[in-house]
């Protein structure tokens, strides 16, 4: 056993190792499910055997022991050599292969079951999302509003409560599911979404756009025109670049791609069933469903509610909108 385990721990760190070098594209999400089965398997096996196993030596142990004692005794020896406790607790000590294994399953499986169907953190890697995120913002997501997921394989247990436009939803990238982004809601199924001279409408209705201070972006210390939009209930800001023009260039080949007309002044798009439309809050630097089409339900991941930490700026941390 400790030779497989040594094989089995050393697949973990090869495969971890080559996905920080860039070798290999990681699933964490597998990953996770892996570690759990193994070290669970490792658990059980420890429960079951090799824990009553080592108890069982460690009572033929003292029983041996306590036998010379009294033969010695009845020969009227009295000082014996050996320290029974000592030997007892070292028969009792799991093995390092044990130890790393077994011992590991609680914690494991505690990061499991809080990260597949409770809350899982993300940190945002681009500013596609600004004002609302900033980069290097470090996020909680909600697994469970949206209906709870089965982890890998992510079939839909409970329904949950529908995506809302203006939530901020974590999704798997249709054109590349093994990456996640984060944008908000602006189309829900059977939505008329248009974005014409960079303005909003949704089914006909124009949506509030107020304008705001200029944004100070410090990556590149410009400024930007800054607005408060509010669709539905949701007041939250946007940017626009008034150097970058209103048509969408490098639009992708998409499923439903027949539901949007494209045109010099943007897109109008009819979300389908099952779907949903995306947009990043800096409006003239996201990548969104404008170019790649639509997010279909089994692509989503959770909702974002949460920033919980911000290591350039603690005054970051707190929820929004």
């Amino acid at each position: 056993m400790p030779f497989i385990t040594a094989i089995v721990l050393a697949s973990f760190a090869g495969y971890g190792t080559a996905w920080y070098l860039g070798f290999v594209e990681g699933n964490f999400a597998l990953l996770l499910f892996l570690a759990t089965v193994v070290t669970g398997l490792y658990w059980l096996a420890e429960r079951l055997w090799f824990l009553p196993q080592r108890r069982l030596a460690a009572e033929r142990m003292e029983a041996s022991s306590a036998r010379r004692r009294a033969d010695l005794a009845a020969k009227g020896i009295t000082q014996v050599d050996g320290e029974v406790a000592e030997a007892r607790q070292r028969l009792l000590m799991q093995p390092w292969w044990l130890d790393w294994t077994a011992g590991l399953f609680p914690v494991i499986l505690a990061v499991f079951v809080l990260r597949s169907f409770l809350f899982e953190p993300f940190k945002i890697p681009s500013g596609s999302m600004i004002p609302t995120l900033l980069v290097g913002d470090l996020i909680l997501v909600n697994k469970f509003t949206y209906g709870v997921r089965l982890p890998v394989i992510h079939t839909k247990l409970t329904e949950g409560t529908p995506p809302r436009r203006g939530d901020v939803m974590v999704f798997r990238y249709p054109p590349k599911p093994s990456l996640d982004y984060i944008k908000r809601v602006v189309g829900v199924p059977g939505d008329e979404v248009a974005y014409l001279d960079k303005k909003l409408t949704v089914n006909g209705k124009p949506v509030p756009k107020t304008p705001a201070a200029d944004f100070l972006e410090e990556d590149s210390m410009l400024y930007f025109k800054q607005f408060e939009e509010r669709l539905d209930d949701k007041a939250y800001r946007i940017l626009n670049d008034d150097n970058r023009p209103a048509f969408i260039p490098g639009v992708e080949s998409f499923s439903f791609k027949e539901n949007c007309r494209y045109s010099v002044e943007g897109v109008v798009c009819k979300v389908p069933e099952g779907h949903y439309f995306m947009m990043g809050d800096n409006r003239d630097n996201s990548l969104d469903s404008r170019y790649w089409g639509f997010v279909p339900d089994k692509n989503i991941v959770g909702k974002a509610f949460f920033i919980w930490m911000n290591f350039g700026n603690f005054g970051r941390i707190g929820s929004f909108q």
